[in-house]
């Protein structure tokens, strides 16, 4: 039996943050786990798009129990802030859903000087994880959801030049980011389970399904055919948003979940369909690359996840 919005358990009393809540995957996920009782603080970039979401939820849901927090990933100061204060309002978190991302940009870097994709995608949520461990250290049974992408299969870690300061094609860094979202999962999976902590780091990608994603690389390449060839495909090939939250959803509340495990869509090329658990590409489970980006990524932005240590 597929697992479906009807088995979305009862949430009253969790707090979930969802990065990236203010479109297209994010929103769906917001609303899913939002109609289900969860309170979901919308980790959101553009102040103005947050509140116009919120504004939609609430007039969809008028009970539903949403904050907005301001968080740039691309901005590791906006980060530690955006952790401050939910670490000052709350106790406990049930759940972090990783789920914003940016794809095929043109070359551009974050505030820090990081790639942006890398930095947004990967490097963004391993801060962000770290800066909110210690409430979900606090709190029975919480979920670190990573969201990749099935790009992933076809990406390759570039240790040599990770943020492509050489060399840069903008579909090999986002492969590359996507791949380093599951290196990242499955790293603090095994290192989570060695401090005995009850947190649970899992993964999910969501097919091909019709977001706002897709359109902004070519906008800001200036690529109108592009922009009409994704469209069109969005149209015609692609599950609706709310389809593609599925798995994401399946893995921040489903059962059965373990740890390390990656959940993606059942159907034909795991392109669309409900959720259940998938393989990922043999380079995701390699564990050496997988320690050498942790160790790069404390490096890159401080975060040492010292409270797995303690």
């Amino acid at each position: 039996m597929s697992w479906t919005e009807a088995n979305i358990p009862e949430l009253t009393g969790k707090t979930v943050v969802v990065t990236g809540a203010n479109s297209g995957l994010g929103l769906e996920t917001t609303r899913l786990l939002a109609g289900r009782g969860a309170h979901v603080i919308m980790a959101c970039r553009t102040a103005a798009k947050a509140e116009a979401a919120l504004d939609e939820l609430r007039g969809q849901m008028p009970s539903a129990s949403l904050e907005f927090r301001a968080l740039d990933l691309a901005e590791l100061a906006s980060i530690r802030a955006f952790g401050d204060a939910v670490r000052s309002e709350h106790d406990t978190l049930d759940v972090l859903v990783n789920n914003a991302g940016v794809m095929a940009l043109p070359r551009r870097e974050t505030a820090d000087g990081f790639e942006m994709q890398l930095g947004t995608n990967h490097l963004g949520h391993f801060a962000l994880t770290s800066v909110l461990m210690p409430l979900l250290m606090a709190t029975p049974a919480a979920r670190v959801v990573t969201v990749s992408s099935l790009m992933h299969h076809l990406g390759s870690m570039r240790f040599d030049d990770l943020h492509g300061r050489r060399s840069y094609d903008k579909w090999r860094a986002y492969n590359q980011s996507k791949l380093a979202n599951l290196l990242f999962c499955y790293e603090l999976d095994r290192r989570l389970r060695v401090a005995d902590a009850d947190v649970c780091s899992v993964a999910a990608h969501p097919g091909y399904s019709a977001t706002n994603l897709q359109g902004v690389g070519p906008q800001l390449a200036g690529s109108k055919l592009a922009e009409r060839f994704y469209a069109f495909t969005n149209k015609v090939v692609a599950q609706p948003a709310h389809m593609g939250a599925m798995p994401s959803v399946f893995a921040a509340v489903g059962e059965p979940v373990t740890g390390g495990g990656f959940y993606g869509p059942e159907g034909v090329g795991q392109v669309r369909g409900y959720p259940v658990r998938v393989e990922s590409s043999r380079a995701s489970h390699d564990e050496v690359a997988a320690q050498r980006l942790w160790m790069m990524s404390i490096e890159a932005t401080g975060e040492t996840y010292s409270m797995l240590d303690e």
